[in-house]
């Protein structure tokens, strides 16, 4: 393993199509291990196979802090910043990319290939599993790398090291799609073959254990990712995908023994600096907050996290005569300047409150001292200072982050309480309830599926909820299973009957026209994606929803003018510079999908889409199948 991760980086480098200058030392050892094939075979294939699923990861911290939190959970209207949308708001920054991810696995899945290259046949048939595993790995990975891009380099990628392949060739969406269902028909019979004497992984595999049927199973899953991005390009064979999967051997994810969630250790906690501070603390929009609430959707509960407005907080700005914000004082039975409980709907729903989205929303005097002016949440200290309270529903930290530490709120000078047990960070990556509701959706849409649109979306709905659940669960979040408030708070963890009394919501009904039952299952899309910020944004480009004027939940305009106020559908790509190895294949490659490089020009990336963007409806339009 150390020989393998002494070159990484260079693979790595390599694969991007960017210089590396290496230091004399270093390529000293780099040549010795290039050449002592007898160092790479003692690699264990079984450790490769750990260690490139240890390296499975679509969005670590930089993905938070800039993809995520400042551009596509704020253009799908999910989030909005503490400090409330601006005019900026389109406008790209600093942005982390999305293709290191694929590479970091083929580098890994590259090596296994060369490894098993090296042993006789009879020892190279032992490992014909392990082998075929990385590729929905790659594929899923792959995915995340071309959304926002469109081509990248896949099939040569990684392939720098044994083979010189030092400008890997950029491959379309068009060309990728059908590679990689492919590979996972490949994975499939693979799997599904029942061969002796392989090897087997067991806790070495920390996702399935080395359970060959639940790989099959995700592999078939996956190719609803692909069919669901063709819609709009080829509809005949998106819906065809959908078919050939549900009628496939390996079966469909359909319960949560089979979601791909995992830990990778008792010291894993994705990541360590906070994502959720400063002004990406990820507040949940009014109209979804207020949507989730008013349904009393469960999930509100994991994915969002409680307010510092518990009922001592509230008898402290009593006691200082301090205004509380209107919608939390619209909830409280006060009385002769005592608080006395909570109103309609009561715990554990009514500490919930999001933000408007509007750019204009600031410059209202009392919207903005309602959300935004945050001094007016504070109580003076004993010690001439003030303490801060959030009245407003932030994203819950430790859904994304193992190591993070909670204060209970109480009232300035009291002694605090805080929850700063570090646990293993639990995550769901592809998920049963994800497959039920491409599944509703492909069924609406024509493809010939045995059961029924509505028995998809509840089923969605249903696994989605008991998903958080059990997320929440884990990692063990705030108020799961205890509260600190005792006299007036209750826990949040999912109650008998809960989801039930959800689905039976008027809204949550798969009734109305195909349009207006596509629009429920796109809504409930976006609600299960909410930890998905990327799968939420392909959703919200694909679909046009949430729709404006709708009934269920509405898209918001941004602005007054929001027909010239344009939210861009990819990132932003810098100009290959022509001393850049791989200046001739990017540039062809942008040319070709007819992509202006350089620009953060909203109009144009809103305008220059990838392929299978084309032909969707622009944001806030709802379905136009």
């Amino acid at each position: 393993m150390k020989q393998i991760m002494r070159y990484k980086s260079f693979l790595a480098a390599t694969l991007l199509g960017t210089s590396l200058m290496v230091a004399p030392g270093c390529q000293d050892d780099f040549a010795k291990t290039n050449t002592n094939q007898s160092a790479i075979t003692k690699a264990d294939v079984r450790y490769l196979f750990t260690q490139m699923l240890s390296e499975f990861e679509p969005s670590k911290y930089q993905q938070w802090f800039y993809n995520n939190l400042a551009y596509t959970l704020r253009w799908t209207q999910a989030n909005v910043p503490d400090g409330g949308n601006t005019s900026s708001l389109n406008l790209m920054g600093a942005f982390e990319g999305s293709q290191s991810q694929v590479i970091n696995v083929k580098l890994y899945a590259e090596e296994i290939k060369h490894v098993l290259s090296l042993m006789d046949e009879n020892e190279k048939a032992t490992y014909e599993n392990i082998n075929v595993l990385a590729n929905p790995l790659l594929v899923y990975l792959g995915i995340f790398g071309t959304d926002m891009y469109g081509s990248i380099a896949y099939t040569e990628a990684g392939r720098g090291l044994h083979e010189e392949i030092l400008t890997p060739a950029y491959q379309s969406q068009e060309e990728l799609f059908p590679i990689w269902l492919d590979q996972l028909n490949e994975t499939i019979d693979v799997l599904l073959a029942d061969k002796p004497n392989q090897v087997k992984l067991d806790a070495q595999d920390f996702v399935y254990k080395g359970d060959t049927k639940l790989w099959a199973k995700f592999a078939n899953s996956l190719k609803l990712k692909i069919a669901v991005r063709m819609l709009h390009v080829d509809k005949a064979k998106a819906l065809a995908i959908a078919e050939e999967a549900v009628n496939n051997k390996a079966g469909i994810m359909s319960g949560l023994d089979d979601d791909f969630i995992y830990c990778k250790g008792s010291q894993e906690y994705h990541f360590g600096d906070d994502v959720l501070d400063g002004q990406s603390k990820g507040i949940g929009s009014k109209q979804l907050i207020n949507f989730l609430v008013d349904n009393k959707d469960p999930r509100v509960r994991f994915i969002f996290q409680k307010n510092d407005f518990n009922s001592k907080v509230v008898q402290a700005f009593l006691d200082n005569k301090k205004e509380l914000p209107p919608y939390i004082k619209e909830v409280a039975e006060i009385k002769d300047g005592k608080f006395e409980g909570w109103k309609a709907p009561g715990e554990p729903w009514v500490r919930y409150f999001g933000s408007p989205v509007q750019t204009s929303a600031r410059e209202n005097a009392e919207i903005n001292n309602a959300y935004f002016n945050y001094d007016k949440f504070k109580l003076p200290t004993e010690d001439g200072g003030e303490k801060q309270y959030y009245p407003l529903a932030r994203m819950n930290r430790e859904m994304l982050q193992g190591q993070k530490d909670y204060t209970f709120p109480d009232a300035p000078g009291v002694s605090a309480t805080i929850d700063d047990q570090d646990r293993a960070w639990y995550g769901l990556h592809y998920s049963s309830a994800e497959v039920a509701l491409y599944l509703a959706e492909l069924k609406l849409l024509g493809a010939n599926l045995p059961g029924s649109a509505e028995s998809y979306y509840q089923e969605g709905i249903r696994l989605s909820v008991q998903e958080y659940d059990k997320l929440a669960s884990l990692n063990q979040i705030p108020y799961y299973s205890s509260v600190y408030d005792k006299e007036f708070e209750k826990t949040i963890k999912l109650e008998d009957g809960e989801t039930d009394a959800l689905l039976a919501n008027e809204k949550y009904k798969l009734s109305g026209s195909t349009k207006e039952q596509l629009e429920k299952v796109y809504i409930q899309q976006y609600v299960h994606f909410l930890l998905f910020p990327n799968e939420q944004f392909v959703q919200v480009r694909r679909s046009g929803v949430p729709m404006k004027d709708s009934k269920v939940l509405a898209w918001e305009n941004f602005t007054d003018d929001d027909a010239n106020f344009q939210i861009p559908r990819r990132w932003t790509i810098n100009t290959p510079l022509q001393s850049d190895l791989m200046y001739t294949i990017k540039k062809t490659a942008y040319e070709a999908q007819g992509f202006t490089t350089g620009t953060q020009d909203p109009a144009t990336l809103n305008r220059e889409r990838i392929w299978y963007d084309k032909g969707a409806p622009n944001f806030g339009e709802g379905p136009n199948f």
